[in-house]
């Protein structure tokens, strides 16, 4: 009986913890949103630019994605990017050659991920879901890069967001539209023909091929509005 006993002390003392746990959770969420909100909204217009960590150095997307965000920052904007390396550097490496400025927001992995060099401003966040509202929150656009889950993550979360009036519609822009054609192939084929979005749907982004024409598109889009 004993044993028993302490056995559900243990239990109920555990229960107690977790939900001690969850409350602080709630403060440390809340810092991160106030840190970032501070900082972030200093920034005025920029751009997130997303896109495969695992690009090297002078491959053809790592050269595409300097291309882009040295034209973006030449057209005033910032460059956000998730401070890492692979295509995230690379944009953060172009918004330096142009003499911009850029924002690296990190996220704490239990693989460390390191902010880049090139980074001018790094914010360090524990939670996936409060960084990816300051890359929304803060952006006049977002160019999708080739890229895995993470980048697909957020090119959803966009298009998700414009698509039911939770933001107003801003540029999306998916760069190298042979990377993507598979994927846009499926979406009309297979989404669209089961009624599961409609034709506007597929207009809430478009498709770019050369660094210079995302500057562009960004250009166009506010010259309209």
């Amino acid at each position: 009986m004993v044993k028993i006993k302490s056995c559900v002390k243990k239990s109920v003392l555990a229960r107690d913890d977790f939900i001690q746990e969850d409350t602080w959770r709630i403060f440390r969420i809340m810092s991160e949103f106030v840190d970032g909100f501070e900082i972030l909204s200093k920034i005025g217009k920029a751009v997130s630019i997303f896109g495969s960590a695992r690009a090297k150095p002078g491959s053809r997307h790592y050269k595409q994605a300097e291309e882009i965000a040295y034209y973006i920052a030449k057209a005033g904007y910032a460059i956000i990017t998730g401070s890492g390396p692979g295509l995230m550097e690379a944009a953060n490496k172009g918004a330096r050659a142009a003499e911009g400025y850029s924002i690296g927001l990190n996220i704490q992995l239990p693989r460390e991920q390191k902010p880049n060099k090139f980074v001018d401003t790094v914010l360090s966040f524990r939670y996936f879901f409060v960084r990816k509202v300051m890359f929304v929150k803060y952006a006049k656009a977002f160019v999708i890069m080739p890229g895995g889950y993470g980048t697909l993550d957020e090119f959803f979360e966009a298009i998700t967001l414009i698509q039911t009036n939770r933001i107003s519609r801003f540029p999306v822009i998916l760069f190298d539209s042979k990377y993507w054609k598979p994927l846009l192939e499926w979406l009309k084929s297979t989404v669209y023909s089961h009624g599961n979005i409609c034709k506007e749907d597929m207009e809430l982004f478009v498709l770019a091929d050369q660094p210079k024409q995302v500057a562009q598109v960004i250009k166009r889009f506010y010259d309209k509005t």
